[in-house]
């Protein structure tokens, strides 16, 4: 099968028949923490996160939303003219009061130049009023909802200090298609523990849960400055995946995944200054250039693998 050119169903393929037009993605910061920092469910997040909580590209708060749309476009002057996703990223965009996300989200799904509205949080800080006002905000322009699955096994989940079940996951998944809204689901590549048959369960999980999902990241584990799992790759080191290692087990993923789950990403590229491990990683070009050359030498797509389940 053929997406434009890819042999995957990439995000840009979906932006263009769906949009008619590709649009980026303003990384913005709503303000809010996490149930893993506050101390409701933990203190220091997920023992991969960062302390810009996973969004250490996005702008920064002491803008309002109005703002931080609009700082974002002048840095992409010249770059990019069109339409573009208003993505909450940092930390978990749903975990306030249905009072201030409502003004939140609104401000954002309202600029003109904004298409789409996309909101990073977590399956269990989705209660029936921030559903309600997800539906609502559904009626005006496209809303996805981002879920940091990472993995089905539990004993990882627990390592990583998740915090939440896999039953969670179902019925938030579960609720939120019901109001029509996109759900994407990030999974981790490399986690500490988990075997290649491992990974490739969880994305095997997605793929027979497809009919509730809309989109995948897949993500590659970095280690990053500041958080715990840097501190535990100091003391101990353990092993982390190879370029060729990854690339075909991103490959053997996507094999996996139902020709209409939308791949969202497929590495990912954390901020420089704070990469620790894989060094590899911070090459996106030659990440890039290499899945490419892979996919070909593997006569490989989207789908190949469910032929063979």
């Amino acid at each position: 099968m053929d997406w434009n050119g890819k042999p995957y169903h990439s995000l840009d393929f979906y932006l263009r028949n769906s949009f008619g037009e590709k649009l980026y993605k303003l990384a913005l910061d709503g303000g809010m923490t996490c149930p893993n920092r506050d101390g409701t469910l933990g203190t220091g997040g997920c023992i991969f996160c960062s302390q810009g909580g996973s969004g250490d590209f996005a702008q920064k708060r002491t803008l309002s939303v109005y703002e931080q749309i609009e700082s974002a476009k002048t840095r992409l002057a010249g770059k990019f003219t069109g339409r573009y996703i208003a993505y909450f990223q940092s930390f978990t965009n749903t975990y306030a009061p249905v009072s201030y996300l409502e003004s939140l989200f609104t401000e954002a799904i309202s600029h003109p130049d904004i298409g789409a509205l996309s909101i990073a949080t977590r399956p269990d800080c989705l209660p029936e009023d921030i559903l309600s006002l997800l539906s609502r905000l559904r009626q005006i322009k496209p809303v996805w909802v981002e879920l940091g699955l990472q993995t089905i096994h539990p004993d990882t989940a627990a390592f990583i200090g998740r915090g939440y079940g896999l039953s969670c996951f179902e019925e938030a998944c579960l609720k939120l298609k019901r109001l029509d809204i996109s759900v994407i689901v990030h999974v981790i590549l490399g986690l500490p523990g988990e075997t290649r048959n491992m990974m490739l369960d969880t994305v095997s999980y997605l793929a027979d849960f497809s009919p509730a999902l809309d989109g995948v990241k897949l993500q590659l584990l970095h280690i990053l400055k500041g958080t715990r799992l840097a501190q535990l790759y100091q003391a101990n080191p353990f092993p982390v995946l190879s370029i060729n290692e990854y690339i075909d087990l991103v490959i053997d993923c996507i094999e996996l995944l139902p020709p209409e789950i939308v791949v969202h990403r497929i590495t990912g590229d954390g901020p420089k200054s704070l990469l620790i491990a894989p060094m590899w990683s911070a090459d996106k070009k030659l990440v890039l250039n290499s899945l490419t050359r892979r996919f070909k030498e593997r006569a490989s797509y989207q789908g190949k693998g469910l032929l063979r389940r």
